[in-house]
């Protein structure tokens, strides 16, 4: 059944809620990574609760150069997506829905944590992201909202701030979707030439590779996926970064003698497109 479209709040604040809304934002080209957190939204409020999938192009989170206008915008294809997987409403904004006044003069601030990896190759995207997370968060008003594990910065940082700020939502992680060769799901991906995706296959086989050295503990991780992503880049691959950080702040584990969770992040351009990819890790004993 196809969603219901609604693009103004007002028309959004008139629908009738189930006992439990959840919400899955988006920037629209929805993929199976999408998928994964409408029918995990799905399950989570049953039948009788309420699934708002947003879609909306955030212009405060795209650097100078970087590809807003050449995002893809597929609204007619995501509704399909939406509605297989159990969505009831898209919430699709324009621009000026979002921001009445033009761009905001009050926004919130990422912190450090915002300032580092992705903060530190995008200045000021995490501070557009979490401003338009913030607002959409009020606009639609759930009881629990879904983000991808690939994002893990963003993921990280979202946490922080309703933490920080006492937004009354809780937020779930749905772990990455990936491609059958393992590259990552993106809306980017579309991007990529036949050459440019063997090439961006290395951050995947970077973190399969740090994984397995998990059991030598933090720097033999690091070593091993700084390995395969130094190969790639002869061939090609630009690398922006391979790091190990503590999933709460995202600060560099430098102690091997590190016990607990870890993410093991790697971002690089393949041609012209972006790729960021992650994976949990846990050093010490099994949890």
């Amino acid at each position: 059944m196809m969603p219901r479209v609604v693009d103004t709040a007002a028309e959004l604040r008139s629908l009738p809620g189930g006992p439990e809304r959840a919400v899955v934002m988006t920037m629209g080209a929805l993929h199976e990574g999408h998928a994964a957190l409408v029918r995990a939204a799905r399950e989570r409020v049953g039948p009788e609760g309420q699934v708002v999938v947003t879609v909306f192009v955030n212009p405060l989170q795209f650097g100078a150069g970087e590809d807003l206008d050449r995002y893809p915008r597929t609204l007619d294809a995501d509704l399909e997506v939406a509605g297989k997987e159990g969505a009831d409403v898209v919430f699709a904004p324009s621009v000026a829905e979002v921001y009445p006044g033009g761009e905001p003069q009050v926004r919130i601030s990422a912190g450090p944590m915002g300032a580092v990896l992705e903060g530190a190759f995008r200045p000021g995207h995490f501070d557009g992201m979490l401003t338009v997370v913030a607002k959409l968060l009020n606009l639609t008003a759930p009881d629990v909202a879904f983000f991808g594990q690939k994002d893990a910065q963003q993921l990280a940082l979202v946490r922080r701030m309703v933490r920080d700020l006492n937004f009354p939502v809780e937020i779930v992680a749905v772990p990455t979707v990936r491609e059958d060769d393992g590259l990552a799901l993106s809306s980017r991906n579309r991007y990529l030439s036949d050459a440019e995706r063997a090439l961006g296959l290395a951050l995947s086989q970077a973190l399969r590779a740090g994984e397995q050295a998990v059991p030598q503990g933090p720097a033999a991780v690091l070593h091993a996926a700084s390995q395969v992503l130094e190969a790639a880049a002869e061939q090609g691959l630009d690398v922006d970064y391979a790091a190990l950080v503590d999933p709460e702040g995202f600060a560099e584990i430098t102690d091997d003698a590190w016990q607990g969770a870890a993410v093991l992040a790697v971002a690089a351009r393949a041609g012209t497109t972006r790729l960021i990819d992650n994976v949990p890790l846990h050093f010490g004993e099994a949890r």
